[in-house]
């Protein structure tokens, strides 16, 4: 047994042993909460005082014995073989003792006077057997002694002035208190005293956990420990079993195993006090308010005297099972609800409704006990679902509003308010998973057409008709919307206003088919986040300004957060950035708009910036983590939930898989079925670009052309035909070399270059290095080592690895194997970082001699050092120079005047002691292709 901390208790006690034993009788009263060890207390006096020679007689009070008279007197003279009585004498004691029946419990004196006689005649006994020697007697929870046990204990405290008697009883917080005339009584003692028994200290939890633990995970939870137990030892000793369950030790700053003896020593402490004890643990479970929980407790238990239920809760804080008015732990709160019959949950949520309604409280928390009671709702319950369901919408939490408008559909008889709920809903099975709301929408539309359902919900159905490919049904919502006239409504204007613009972006058969241009037309200048990021978006792939486009994206990402209303207008903004090749911003507002999804916990948000972080990885040469990050949406929301937008995720995974070379896993995603309606929304592009690539890697080149060119006179009739969407022109050059058709392979390459432009990007890197493929040999050089300058700035890992295979093929070929080998050896390098398995397979990696070692190596260190001498602008010049382009051309391809490279070249020479271009070293050149 523990008796950690328990030094000043233990020496108390002995000193009212020792006193006793000397002649001076005296008491002591243990005090302390459920489970705090006083019991183990009282053990360890027990055992002291018979290695002492005491006669020790012990009894323990119990709830259910309560009435039963002389019940602890008996367990005491029961509890050693008596040496002033024969058992039989006992017996015929304690049966005359309250033969009329029960004792009142606050009113001991009012025994009869056999009774009284015959206690008086056992509290002389005892004292005589204390003139020869000492006798202790022990009882634990005294507040439970029955009333006739009490009256023999109050006769032999006024006779222990001179008695080698020593009375330690223990009293247990609860809402039960011990009898005030007890109490009373042993406050005239002199040789009296109280010892409260408190909860352990951390370093007492961490003794105790060191005693019982191997010290590698003791020391880890100790903290840890003591928060979840507050010190109660037997909670302690409880947590020290659920560890002793676990299937290893816990890490350092891990915490700690809560589990099944862990509530059931919270049972233990409860079931240990007046059942109004339990009535109480179990209304603070079941209501699960925080720290909001134990008055509204205490009103639940209104049949029950307030001092009595206010003593309980004492009862539940002293024992360290509350924590600011709740209990501590979630596993002691499901123990407890475990206990609580159905029916009795359902009647407390209900009356706690009732009572958080009365008093004002918000929908939402009235609201959750609604939920949990179901049935037999008020009149009330209606307006207060619907407004908690709302507000909880509003706060991101659509299963808490699912649950709530659930509800106020079953209660629901009036039609007429059955239809916004249906909406409500809709919008909140979206949420969680699309195809939860598609059985509504037949409904919603119907609504729509008879004038039933507000503008505000025909947006939201709109989107949802759009997301399952009923493009028809969703163009006329929203001409309904737009001939009702837009809102007066600021906010619901630009609501509207959002919706068309995301539509412009998303769905351009849509708007080209359906919507009048002039509804097209009229939107104006707005300062809402929304509409700004929507039409940036829209802008840019129509063939708006880049830069004005990426700017009014990143402003509108920076005064927006995460809700309902703005996740699809963030969306379209990081989309803004992909598409402008601006990939490291991109990925970093990606990466924090899903961790604010993750947080939330909406599966529909946490899917689609999932997938669209995996396309954004793809672009940056990471194939691998774009696969675990499609494979995540995917299982956020099912395949059959994505709607149109299932290309999205799914050209993801056929792209990861092919540029890992992994075909099988491309082939199995590529027999998933899509919708139709797929090949009409922006989705459509991505799923034909990863398929065609799919083909061509896998030698069919005209199955790729039919999907590659269907994707690019899609982009082309939509006016979407910008080469950073999709490089649809990119690849299908390379589709046409492989299949021989050199010609047409090289009109698309300089098409697509021609639409890029000058400015470096990930797409004008990889449009370069394709132009080389099929350009003639003596242009290849040169595209190949513009497309290994640019892409070595831009990111894509895999993009750069091609380039510089390329060039360093190219080097082969020319016999060049010193300058090929090192290009050709960093490509394999980063094909192997990013998994891209058909890029290492297509490298020279055997071409070429062995490298030859330099004869001297002192040589080699003094030309790197060298090297080191250039500063950035000579390294340009130099490496320009060195493969062999004059100095006019160096000064237009790097903005200088020819005088400038000269100057440049001048110093170049002499800092590398060389006297003409072809004595430069080709390390010069390397450094510039391979650094990045």
């Amino acid at each position: 047994m523990d008796l950690v901390e328990r030094g000043p208790e233990l020496a108390a006690l002995a000193e009212v042993l020792a006193a006793s034993a000397a002649g001076t009788g005296g008491a002591v009263l243990v005090t302390g909460g459920i489970g705090c060890g006083k019991s183990v207390l009282l053990d360890a006096v027990r055992a002291r005082a018979e290695q002492d020679g005491f006669v020790v007689l012990a009894a323990v009070g119990c709830w259910a014995e309560r009435e039963s008279p002389g019940g602890v007197l008996g367990q005491l003279l029961r509890y050693a073989e008596a040496p002033w009585a024969s058992p039989d004498r006992i017996a015929e004691q304690l049966d005359g003792l309250g033969s009329g029946g029960p004792v009142p419990e606050a009113e001991p004196q009012t025994l009869d006077a056999a009774t009284t006689a015959a206690l008086h005649q056992l509290c002389t006994e005892v004292l005589q057997v204390a003139e020869r020697v000492p006798v202790l007697i022990c009882v634990d929870d005294v507040q439970f002694a029955d009333a006739v046990s009490q009256h023999w204990l109050i006769q032999l405290i006024g006779r222990l002035r001179s008695a080698r008697v020593a009375l330690v009883v223990a009293e247990c917080v609860l809402s039960r208190p011990t009898s005030p005339r007890l109490r009373a009584e042993l406050l005239r003692l002199p040789n009296y005293r109280r010892v409260p028994v408190h909860r352990l200290s951390p370093a007492g939890v961490g003794a105790v956990l060191h005693r019982h633990l191997d010290p590698d995970t003791a020391v880890p939870l100790a903290a840890e420990v003591h928060q979840v137990s507050a010190g109660n030892p037997l909670l302690v000793r409880a947590l020290v079993e659920d560890q002793r369950g676990a299937e290893r030790p816990p890490a350092v700053g891990a915490r700690p195993r809560v589990d099944e003896a862990y509530g059931d020593a919270v049972l233990s402490c409860v079931l240990r006090g007046r059942p109004v004890l339990m009535r109480l643990a179990q209304a603070l479970a079941v209501l699960d308010e925080g720290t909001d929980s134990a008055p509204l407790a205490v009103r639940l238990l209104d049949d029950e005297e307030p001092a009595t239920v206010r003593g309980g809760l004492a009862a539940l804080d002293a024992a360290g099972l509350l924590d600011r008015g709740a209990l501590r732990h979630p596993v002691a709160a499901s123990a407890l609800r475990a206990t609580v019959p159905a029916h009795d949950r359902t009647r407390l949520h209900r009356r706690a409704a009732e009572l958080l309604y009365a008093d004002g409280a918000p929908p939402t928390r009235v609201a959750r006990h609604l939920v949990a009671a179901e049935r037999g709702l008020p009149g009330w319950a209606l307006p207060v679902l619907r407004s908690a369901a709302e507000r909880h919408l509003v706060e991101n939490r659509a299963a808490d509003a699912y649950a709530c408008v659930e509800v106020a559909l079953r209660i629901c008889d009036d039609e007429s308010l059955r239809v916004p709920l249906k909406a409500l809903l809709t919008s909140a099975a979206w949420l969680l998973n699309p195809s939860m709301s598609a059985r509504h929408l037949g409904e919603l539309a119907d609504a729509l057409r008879e004038g039933r359902l507000g503008d505000r919900h025909a947006l939201m159905l709109a989107k949802y008709l759009l997301w399952h490919g009923r493009f028809d049904e969703a163009a006329e919502a929203i001409e309904r919307i737009v001939a009702r006239g837009e809102e007066s409504d600021p906010a619901g204007s630009a609501e509207l206003r959002a919706t068309r613009e995301i539509l412009a972006a998303s769905y351009p058969a849509l708007v080209s088919g359906r919507l009048r241009p002039q509804e097209q037309s009229t939107a104006r200048p707005t300062r809402d986040p929304r509409v700004r990021s929507a039409a940036a978006l829209s802008s840019l792939l129509t063939g708006g300004d880049e830069d004005e486009a990426v700017a009014d994206a990143e402003a509108c990402m920076r005064a927006m957060r995460l809700t309902k209303k703005t996740q699809e207008a963030l969306m379209c903004a990081v989309a803004t950035l992909q598409f402008a090749d601006r990939l490291p911003a991109a990925a970093s507002w990606c990466d924090h708009w899903l961790a604010e999804a993750r947080a939330w916990q909406v599966p529909l948000w946490e899917a689609e910036f999932a997938s669209m972080r995996a396309s954004i990885a793809l672009r940056q040469g990471n194939p691998l983590l774009a696969r675990q990050l499609a494979e995540a949406a995917l299982k956020q929301v099912p395949l059959e939930s994505w709607g149109v937008c299932i290309g999205g995720p799914l050209a993801n995974l056929v792209q990861a898989a092919t540029d890992t070379g992994d075909h099988e896993a491309a082939s199995t995603y590529l027999e998933m079925p899509v919708p139709e309606g797929m090949f009409k929304s922006r989705f459509g592009l991505y799923y034909l670009h990863a398929r065609g690539r799919f083909q061509m890697e896998n030698g069919r080149p005209h199955a790729a052309l039919n999907d590659l060119v269907t994707c690019g006179q899609l982009m082309t009739a939509w006016g979407f035909d910008r080469p950073a969407l999709v490089p649809w022109r990119a690849e299908a050059a390379q589709a046409y070399l492989l299949a021989g058709d050199v010609a047409r392979a090289r009109t698309f390459a300089r098409e697509q270059v021609a639409l890029i432009g000058t400015r470096p990007s990930r797409t004008r890197g990889m449009s370069l290095r394709v132009l080389a493929s099929v350009s003639p040999p003596g242009e290849r050089a040169d595209l190949l080592t513009e497309a290994v300058e640019v892409l070595r700035g831009c990111g894509d890992q895999a993009q750069l690895a091609q380039a510089l295979g390329d060039l360093g093929c190219l080097h082969y070929q020319a016999g060049r194997p010193a300058r090929a080998r090192p290009l050709v050896e960093t490509a394999a390098r980063l094909a192997r970082a990013c998994g891209a398995r058909p890029i290492l397979r297509r490298l020279p990696l055997e071409a070429g001699p062995p490298r030859p070692e330099p004869a001297d190596p002192a040589e080699q260190v003094s030309r790197v050092a060298a090297l080191s001498l250039l500063s950035g602008a000579e390294r340009r010049v130099a490496a320009l120079a060195a493969r062999g382009h004059t100095n006019r051309e160096i000064s237009r391809r790097l903005c200088i005047t020819v005088s400038t490279v000269e100057q440049h070249l001048t110093r170049t020479f002499r800092k590398l002691g060389v006297k003409t271009r072809a004595d430069l070293p080709e390390e010069i050149v390397l450094d510039m292709a391979v650094a990045g």
